[in-house]
């Protein structure tokens, strides 16, 4: 591992402070943080019980407990692959994750996939606080929206104060998260009819698919924020360590918590993920149970600022591709404002029900960010092979452009290319009713748009963009080489 890596320069080792970046390049001179950091970062980030109810869906659809299992396994380990590659961006280019789409979509054509990213902060979050206050209401029964309001709030200070202090306390709750969930793990192995639930191994390859697109799904949405929470490490952080890390800690969380959901929801005749958590710790030991459910609520308010914060850098990025944004403390604070604004609003007003419609906004979501996530790797890795103009990404005329052909093409193609594949509630494509209802969209959706783009990019005039990154790299970081 590059030593520099593990370093934090002086200009960081002040103490916290108030981010005041926020959409802008972060200066080589500015990066600090270690690299081990994105592990226990992203294990509390996906340490919730939105993570436990996705586990529930195999078990929901009569699939046996092995399947649901192994289905688990290969949705995470897929999903968290993409997500993990993504966090690579960071160190090397300096900015956060969804405004690196304009070198693939153009300045305005990133609001495209910018849309979509929204809505999945937006929609993650009022699950979460819908989720923390059922867990707070079953010791302190009353009124939601003060409690809905309180844990808002809470995540919006967390947001604001920014980028280290997001890290210091994902980092923090880690310890405790695993502490108290591996006394609960136990305590379900031990309590709960194991082999009931392993006899019943029932199998279909429409429930094994869905819940195998749930698990991918889930972890591919990750990868619309996860370079905004590496973009300060060292520019020179080697690509492995951060791949590494990254994907030990957001899929050890993920198959620990989901692998825990499908063992509950096969065990017990009625999961949920409050009334589970209770009913098997309080078992063990009286009051544990509940416990466990409040010690869930600090993770929950965690991401829920992490949330917060991506929906603010993302609907900033959207903005600025129409009207100039000053990238300062303001700007962050408003947009932060606004999100938890509307994330209250919504929480307020939908049912109680709404909590059942878990699994369809999962499939929904991994539909809209498949083919976004195949595009932005494929230029990454494959097209530039991480070699960007980061200037020019602000640069209404420079070489990316207003809209981007290739980007938005290939999108477009990816999204066509999965409606005869997919399996929701409310529509069921034909081949999806041809396969018995199973789900194999992001399969399609990845390999699509990633041709697709690879295709339309190889005209690509390389000698005028490796002109434009020797200008961009002057620009940046001339002063200071």
């Amino acid at each position: 591992m590059n030593a520099s890596s593990d370093k934090t320069p002086p200009s960081a080792a002040t103490g916290l402070k108030i981010e005041t970046r926020s959409i802008d390049y972060v200066p080589r001179h500015e990066r600090h943080g270690k690299v081990w950091h994105q592990g226990p970062f992203w294990f509390t980030g996906n340490f919730v019980l939105t993570t436990m109810i996705t586990g529930f869906t195999g078990a929901a659809l009569g699939l046996g407990l092995v399947y649901a299992i192994l289905a688990i396994v290969i949705g995470v380990g897929l999903g968290t692959f993409a997500m993990a590659f993504h966090a690579n961006q960071g160190p090397r280019m300096g900015l956060p994750q969804m405004i690196q789409s304009r070198a693939q979509f153009g300045l305005r054509g990133a609001i495209v996939p910018f849309i979509a990213v929204i809505f999945v902060y937006i929609g993650f979050n009022v699950f979460n606080v819908i989720l923390a206050t059922d867990a707070i209401n079953t010791v302190l029964p009353g009124s939601r929206a003060p409690w809905y309001a309180l844990m808002i709030v809470l995540a919006v200070v967390i947001a604001v104060i920014g980028h280290d202090l997001l890290h210091t306390v994902q980092r923090w709750l880690t310890y405790v998260m695993i502490s108290v969930f591996a006394v609960l793990t136990v305590a379900a192995l031990m309590t709960l009819q194991a082999d009931a639930a392993v006899a019943g191994a029932h199998f279909s390859w429409s429930a094994f698919l869905i819940q195998l697109c749930a698990a991918a799904g889930y972890q591919i949405s990750y990868a619309v924020y996860v370079s905004d929470y590496s973009r300060y490490l060292p520019h020179h952080t080697p690509s492995r360590s951060v791949i590494f890390w990254t994907y030990l800690g957001a899929a050890g969380s993920a198959l620990w918590l989901m692998s825990l959901g499908a063992f509950l929801a096969s065990a017990l005749p009625s999961p949920d993920a409050i009334g589970s958590v209770r009913e098997v710790g309080n078992q063990l030991i009286p009051g544990f149970g509940t416990f466990t459910v409040l010690i869930a609520v600090p993770a929950l308010i965690g991401i829920m600022a992490v949330n917060c914060y991506g929906a603010m850098l993302t609907g900033i990025s959207a903005i600025d591709g129409f009207v100039k944004i000053r990238p300062r403390l303001k700007s962050r604070v408003i947009g932060i404002g606004l999100v938890a604004v509307v994330i209250f609003l919504i929480a307020l007003s939908i049912p109680d029900s709404y909590l059942a419609s878990f699994n369809t906004f999962v499939l929904l979501m991994l539909y809209f960010l498949v083919p976004w996530t195949a595009v932005n790797l494929a230029d990454f890795y494959v097209v530039r092979k991480g070699q960007y103009a980061i200037s020019d990404i602000f640069n209404p005329a420079g070489i990316y452009g207003q809209w981007g052909k290739a980007g938005l093409v290939a999108y477009g193609l990816g999204m066509v290319s999965m409606i005869p594949f997919m399996s929701l509630s409310f529509y069921e494509g034909p081949v999806a009713r041809a396969l018995g209802g199973a789900d194999i969209t992001f399969v399609v959706g990845l390999g699509v748009s990633a041709v697709v783009y690879c295709l339309m990019s190889r005209n690509l005039d390389t000698l005028a963009e490796a002109r434009a990154i020797a200008a961009s790299e002057a620009l940046l970081e001339g002063q200071r080489s």
